[in-house]
């Protein structure tokens, strides 16, 4: 439809915008109805784009915005989208197929990405309603916006001009909240999936084999250190998902294939009735940073992994085992390293004697002590595939090495947890304490410096294993004025910690793990 008379630009931009928030309500509102997260047009396409950002764009992300990096790209599509909207309506001034075009343009967009994401037809009716939406809601809105004869007519009446454009801000709006509400229906349509009831139902778990109790004296949470175990909701989360996988345990099946003499399959109650031992063991994340909060510690429960392995029987030329995901991702762990590991790499249930946190991976997750997650900690573990270093999982498929030698184990590393940056401190004596870790080789010592002084030892907290972090602290006087701390660790094979400083999103081998003694400037008053 062609119009001698253009569109007004805030009509047409308005117009725009309200036609884009609707398809993205009706794309979220069948996903919903299909219960499909992932077929929300908004979340595949950013799911889409989080698997094609370049390695070191997503280690800036999560150095700058830590685990608000997903807020922040959903933020950024948004306001993207909203800059869409507003330049659909203006190409469509004169005439409504521009913006008809680029709207199917941007529905083609969102279905490729729905596809990608799940391969599902059933998926693929989201995009199908967002389009709709879009078109139709773009295709009104463009009419409503169109000057009628008689407000043409009567240019120089202000009252019939502005009934008229109040008539289309009425109709804008009535779409726009239309489309607020489809998409918290949507919201609610997902939460059908009762993963809340699920976990409850697992009860909570007492491993045949515990772990020793953690003595007295691990940690120094008094001083300003984390507490040793990490309550479960406090756990460090690095993913790939916009959205959580919702999942029930009743409906998780864990199936052994690949390299096997016999493919297999445990449900989680399969699982659940096999003798649980109970492991505590510090996990870290690849691009946490010097002094960075990606390190926590949990007393993992689960069967051990490999005698999953075992019962399908692994066959001769496997090289590693890939973890798969319900979300898509896939993991690849060194067979050797994972036999290394031995007993205490599980396929965990549960965190802390309850079952798996839907965002920690519930109900099935794999945990490798020693390695960093990226090649050793899949959550939502559907399979378990043994294969050679031909299979390429998520990350190895975007430039990072997950085969030896470029796996390497856990750097040694430790920070400064108090005092904080730049903190003021009262006169006298001042306590420094912090953490330290190496896992599958423990920390032997620690050394605490002020200023320029010289290296002192620090006391060590009380070690629980080798794959665990360890707590330290030094008090010593100072004068007024600022002072500058720095720490370095020893492992349990005296090897000390690297002091120059790389960063995952420097120059050079990734993933290798960040490096570099931590240091803290605070003041004495």
């Amino acid at each position: 439809m062609t119009s001698t008379t253009r569109i007004p630009a805030a009509r047409a931009a308005l117009a725009g915008v309200v036609a884009v928030i609707a398809a993205l309500g009706a794309g979220h509102l069948v996903s919903g109805l299909v219960l499909a997260p992932a077929a929300s047009p908004f979340l595949a396409v950013g799911n889409a784009t989080i698997d094609r950002t370049p390695a070191p764009v997503k280690d800036f992300a999560i150095t700058y915005f830590g685990t608000n990096d997903k807020p922040a790209l959903l933020v950024g599509m948004a306001v993207i989208l909203v800059a869409f909207g507003l330049l659909v309506g203006l190409i469509s001034r004169r005439s409504v197929v521009p913006g008809l075009a680029a709207i199917c343009v941007l529905g083609v967009v969102g279905a490729l990405a729905v596809w990608e994401q799940s391969a599902d037809p059933v998926g693929l009716l989201a995009p199908l309603a967002s389009l709709v939406a879009g078109v139709g809601v773009f295709w009104w809105l463009h009419r409503q916006a169109q000057p009628r004869p008689r407000d043409r007519e009567a240019t120089d009446d202000a009252s019939t001009a502005g009934l008229g454009r109040r008539r289309f801000v009425l109709n804008s709006l009535v779409a726009a909240v239309g489309a607020l509400i489809a998409g918290a229906g949507g919201f609610a349509l997902t939460s059908r999936v009762d993963v809340a009831a699920s976990r409850r139902a697992v009860g909570e778990l007492i491993p045949d084999v515990p772990a020793p109790p953690i003595p007295a004296g691990a940690a120094f949470p008094e001083l300003g250190t984390p507490t040793f175990l990490t309550p479960s909701p406090d756990f460090y989360r690095i993913d790939i998902n916009l959205a959580v996988p919702q999942l029930r345990a009743e409906d998780a099946v864990l199936r052994i294939t690949g390299m096997v003499d016999q493919p297999m399959e445990f449900t989680f109650d399969d699982i659940r009735s096999m003798p649980l031992t109970e492991q505590t063991i510090t996990m870290t994340c690849v691009s946490n940073e010097v002094g960075g909060p990606y390190v926590s510690t949990s007393n993992f429960i689960g069967v051990p992994l490999l005698d999953l392995l075992e019962r399908a029987g692994i066959q001769q030329g496997a090289e590693q085992v890939v973890g798969h995901s319900a979300d898509g991702f896939t993991l690849g762990t060194p067979l050797d390293m994972l036999r290394a590991a031995g007993r205490q790499a599980m396929v965990a249930i549960g965190m802390n004697r309850e079952a798996l946190l839907p965002e920690h991976g519930f109900p099935l997750r794999t945990v490798v002590p020693g390695l960093y997650g990226y090649v050793s900690a899949t959550k939502w573990l559907t399979e378990l595939e043994l294969a050679t270093y031909d299979v390429k999982p998520y990350w190895v498929e975007r430039g990072w090495d997950g085969q030896p030698p470029g796996v390497v184990p856990i750097k040694i590393s430790s920070r400064i947890d108090a005092p904080t940056s730049f903190q003021r401190l009262p006169a006298g004596d001042v306590t420094v304490a912090g953490t330290a870790w190496a896992q599958g080789r423990g920390i032997s010592k620690v050394e605490v410096r002020f200023d320029e002084g010289p290296w002192q030892p620090a006391e060590l907290a009380t070690e629980v294993n080798r794959n665990t972090w360890r707590m330290f602290r030094i008090t010593g006087p100072l004068s007024p004025g600022q002072h500058r701390v720095t720490c370095r660790a020893f492992d349990g094979d005296g090897v000390m910690q690297q002091e120059d400083r790389l960063r995952l999103i420097n120059p050079g081998p990734v993933p290798d793990g960040s490096t570099g003694w931590h240091s803290m400037i605070f003041t004495v008053e």
